[in-house]
């Protein structure tokens, strides 16, 4: 509003650290500031760098938190600090090992590939989990049975035991994660990096288990009294290096888990129809529950800027674009949420930006989440600020990102004007993708251009009053003005001029020409001359205008051709061969999968389309449909060589298929909290569920692994000579070795709950 001149520059990056790129940009555009004239200034309205570092730390601090977490969790599980050591040490060395080849693979530290260390965290300990909790119950063994044998011997015993269990678990995690490898396109280059990066932390964890993890142990070895020092010295000496081994009975975390699972564990025996009974019911309960949950393509990554969208009907002029543009800026600053606002009509010289003037775009800076406006909550009016911080993390005081493009909606609703409100990243992903910068588009492709309108403006009638339907807008693909000059060759040969000569003046005198070039110094500038506007600006005045014949005679233009107005194409876009045009649907309090498939029925029964037309829907629908059908291929698969390793390791296809079956009981867990959450079911949820069913049957592998050693030893002491014996030896080896079961899941849980609360 201050007459100010405004010019942009967008920096782009290809093949380098967006990071290096722009400290660079911001390093140059501070040594150009002083070279620049009096009142010129560059402004950065929209730097990208913020959200990396902010999202960057965030998942580096929920790491460090998930470090300490699961070295908390294995610590108070084994209440033996020798032995925790093990998998402690475990955690950094395999994280930092883990940047050695994603350096060299040329994976960057992101979002996704610090995510893919962050879930590891929980699972890359279970290998040395396991060694640990087995080596520490046959040295408590040993212990108590005097000491009989070399140390060495038992603990290296131990490790035999669990090796091939351990290492056939963790590949096992491993091959699960093969569906991710295997995603395409944008998906593809979202979640391969999280891939790499778990796989292979998971792979160094698996060397670690067999190479550092005994060698660790074998420093808290010693068990004879230490030989220098006064006798306190030799206390405090082996009781760091040694510690107390607890008998199972009398570890107060074994002893809890005990009295917690013995009795259940007990009735289950004794009742297995209907314990197998009750869990298919409980599976075909949470089947409902699942088709309940929306679909999505990816949960929205909130960037703290939006990018509005709007769109008006073709034709409007530079005049009414600028005066529109700043009412919508003038309404976005004056949320008390908003730090800056930018918004760009028209497009630049180059075929990147393809936008017409309807179709403008505001880039609106978001202030910090903890300045926006309040929301009441019950704890808002007596809270001091230091406990106002810790309920903030499950009841937030603001509102929320959804509530506030509402209430911007609202505000923002101009005659003419349809709206679309995305996020800068958000939106030039699905631009380039599919072309559509909504969450859903449909496109309509045929052989005439006027037809693809109608259907268009069919389409959008029908989906209006839609439940979900934020703003529906069908891209008048026929609404632009043109002005049609018509030779008469006859009055132009009566003159004796050509059809150029006519066209010269067209083109120099109405649309410009460039004439000559001005020179000052190095400096360079075209001079482009043409009619002033008050000649040009209507048809009766372009009549008036002369062709200047070979003799000197003025022939006005009325009499050598016939101009009149015309209505076509203001955009002609050219899809798979054939004319196409879009229909933008911008969705809220929905979930995309659920709204597409309520809104396919309508627009079938209420938009016919004629011979030689067809209809496809795109946008975020698009890619879902993509990554089902190659998930619906790949997941098959997956599970077949999960099951052939099972089989490999076990011997059995018995045990294999127990292992098996006890996936689909893990993942009623995750349908029912994320129908508690109000999630959706998405890519990153599979992703999720993936990584679960690997996690479940490593967590089966284990069972069986003790349920095995359980039932071996009680066959080699001569004790299963009757079912009760039998059952005896299940308890042992399902209730009193449930510890280290329980630790390599409680350590998964746990480590994720500072991402799950970020």
């Amino acid at each position: 509003g201050k007459g100010e001149t405004v010019g942009g520059i967008v920096v782009m990056r290809h093949g380098e650290n967006a990071l290096n790129v722009i400290e660079r940009v911001k390093a140059r555009i501070a040594e150009l500031k002083g070279s620049l004239p009096p009142g010129v200034e560059l402004v950065p309205v929209y730097d990208r760098s913020e959200l990396i570092r902010a999202s960057i730390d965030n998942l580096k601090e929920d790491l460090i938190m998930e470090m300490v977490i699961v070295s908390l969790v294995i610590l108070l599980f084994l209440w033996h600090i020798p032995s925790a050591l093990v998998p402690i040490v475990t955690i950094p060395v395999s994280v930092l090992l883990a940047f050695i080849p994603m350096f060299h693979a040329g994976i960057t530290s992101n979002i996704m590939s610090l995510a893919g260390i962050a879930i590891s965290i929980g699972v890359l300990v279970d290998g040395a989990i396991v060694e640990v909790e087995n080596a520490y119950k046959k040295i408590e063994l040993w212990i108590e049975g005097g000491r009989r044998g070399d140390f060495h011997e038992v603990r290296l015993r131990a490790l035999m035991e669990v090796g091939p269990s351990v290492f056939f678990s963790l590949l096992v995690i491993a091959v699960a994660f093969l569906p991710v490898f295997t995603l395409v396109d944008q998906e593809g280059r979202l979640f391969t990096p999280l891939a790499w990066t778990k796989t292979l932390a998971i792979a160094l964890a698996a060397i670690l288990a067999v190479t550092l993890d005994p060698a660790v142990r074998m420093l808290f070895s010693r068990v004879d009294p230490v030989k220098w020092g006064d006798r306190l010295t030799n206390r405090l000496a082996n009781a760091f290096l040694v510690g107390r081994y607890y008998k199972e009975e009398d570890h107060p975390v074994s002893r809890l888990l005990f009295a917690l699972y013995e009795t259940p564990c007990r009735w289950v025996l004794g009742h297995p129809v209907k314990t197998i009974l009750a869990s298919i019911l409980v599976v075909a309960v949470s089947v409902p529950v699942y088709f309940k949950l929306g679909t999505e393509f990816m949960p929205p990554l909130n960037e703290g800027t939006i990018l509005y969208m709007p769109t008006t009907l073709p034709g409007i002029s530079v005049t009414e674009a600028y005066r529109l543009l700043l009412i919508q800026d003038r309404i976005l600053k004056g949320f008390p949420e908003v730090e800056s606002v930018f918004g760009k009509a028209g497009r630049a010289e180059t075929s990147t930006d393809p936008a017409p003037f309807s179709m403008m775009e505001t880039t609106v800076v978001l202030k910090d989440r903890l300045q926006w406006r309040e929301k009441e909550r019950w704890y808002s009016g007596w809270t001091p600020e230091f406990l106002k911080k810790l309920l903030r993390t499950v009841w937030h005081d603001r509102i929320s990102y959804e509530e506030l493009i509402s209430l911007m909606d609202s505000a923002m609703q101009i005659p003419g004007v349809s709206n679309a409100w995305t996020m800068p990243i958000k939106g030039r992903i699905d631009m380039l993708t599919t072309g559509v910068r909504t969450p859903i588009g449909i496109k309509v492709f045929g052989p005439d251009l006027a037809k693809i309108q109608a259907i268009g403006e069919n389409v959008e009638r029908a989906l209006r009053d839609l439940r979900g339907t934020r703003s529906v807008f069908a891209e008048r693909v026929g609404g632009g003005y043109y002005v049609d000059v018509i030779p008469r060759r006859e009055s132009l040969a009566r003159y004796g001029l050509s059809i150029a000569d006519l066209q010269d003046v067209v083109m120099t005198g109405i649309g410009g020409d460039t004439v000559t070039t001005a020179i000052e110094g190095r400096e360079r500038y075209s001079v482009s001359v043409r009619f002033p506007r008050e000649l040009r600006g209507e048809i009766d005045q372009l009549e008036r205008l002369t062709v200047t014949t070979k003799t000197g005679a003025h022939i006005p233009i009325r009499e050598l051709a016939e101009l009149k107005l015309s209505y076509g194409p203001s955009m002609i876009r050219d899809e798979n061969g054939m004319l196409a045009g879009y229909v933008y649907v911008d969705v809220t309090g929905r979930d995309v999968g659920g709204y597409v498939e309520e809104a396919k029925e309508l627009v079938k029964s209420h938009v016919k389309l004629p011979t030689g037309y067809s209809m496809i829907w795109s946008g975020q629908y698009e890619n879902m449909e993509r990554v089902a059908k190659r998930l619906t291929l790949v997941v098959p698969v997956t599970i077949f060589l999960i099951f052939l390793l099972l089989y490999i390791n076990t011997k059995s296809a018995v045990k294999t298929g127990i292992v098996m079956l006890a996936v689909p009981f893990s993942l009623v867990g995750a349908v029912w909290l994320l129908y508690a959450l109000g999630y959706q079911v998405s890519i990153a949820v599979w992703v999720g569920m993936i990584a679960l069913m690997g996690l479940d049957a490593e967590t089966g592998v284990f069972m069986l692994l003790f349920l095995d050693l359980s039932y071996e030893e009680a066959k080699a002491k001569g004790r299963l000579t009757n079912m009760y014996e039998l059952e005896e030896a299940i308890i042992h080896g399902a209730v009193k070795r449930i510890r280290p079961k329980i630790m390599t899941v409680m350590a998964a849980a746990m480590g994720l709950m500072p991402i799950m609360w970020s």
